[in-house]
């Protein structure tokens, strides 16, 4: 467990954080039909060792697009030591996370990602800021949070009505918003493989509206998880 002090301050720096967040499109090519500009997508993910929650593999991934063909990969293993806490997973694992993208930056500028797709949640979040706004506000790169899982939080549940809105989607494309009970838009349920009926749950991180975050995580698809997160897994 994290001492309280230790909370203490991670409150405090993510409150300072996430007031940086910007939840719309900063980019040309967010605004085109087709993305038209954008070449190079990221992934990034912290896998850990089974059975071991302190040692993992800190990846990042960039591909070409449309083309999604690897163009940089970055595996490092790392020793995580920040105890986790729930809410507070980014302070563990963002900074690995960061330092494979100050590396791409000094050893191959030109492949710099336009947008990073997340292996985790942005502002579908206890406190609206998860991995994906954490990462995104540090690099300020534009971030988007996918993730496999219903992060249960401000009303949502994993319950009899959402498994029926699940079975509602019934092609790849079809989406329903995840709306809180404070009223507020969270993130997509995203059905994005024809052959899966599990669907992705799709978060803002940073520098992307909640639309073209869809949107773009679709495109990215070939199976269920888009290639940037799934190509970290080989495959």
């Amino acid at each position: 467990m994290a001492a309280p002090t230790e909370r203490r301050r991670w409150e405090r720096e993510q409150a300072r954080l996430k007031a940086g967040v910007v939840e719309q499109d900063t980019e040309e090519w967010q605004k085109d039909p087709n993305f038209t500009g954008l070449e190079r997508v990221g992934g990034v993910d912290l896998s850990y060792v089974k059975g071991d929650d302190t040692s993992a593999c800190a990846s990042l991934v960039v591909l070409s697009y449309p083309a999604l063909q690897v163009l940089y990969e970055d595996c490092r293993m790392v020793a995580v030591t920040a105890p986790y806490v729930a809410g507070f997973l980014a302070f563990r694992e963002v900074p690995f996370l960061v330092e494979a993208v100050q590396r791409l930056q000094q050893e191959e500028p030109k492949l710099r990602p336009q947008v990073l797709l997340v292996d985790g949640n942005g502002l579908l979040h206890h406190r609206g800021f998860g991995v994906a706004c954490h990462l995104g506000v540090l690099t300020d790169l534009p971030c988007i949070g996918v993730a496999k899982n219903l992060l249960q939080v401000d009303g949502l549940a994993r319950d009899e009505l959402h498994r029926e809105q699940i079975r509602s989607l019934q092609r790849s494309g079809d989406t329903f918003p995840l709306t809180g009970t404070s009223g507020r838009v969270l993130g997509m349920v995203l059905r994005s493989y024809n052959n899966s009926s599990k669907p992705l749950y799709i978060s803002v991180g940073h520098r992307v509206s909640l639309d073209t975050a869809v949107r773009l995580v679709r495109s990215c698809c070939r199976y269920r998880v888009p290639e940037p997160i799934r190509q970290q897994k080989g495959g």
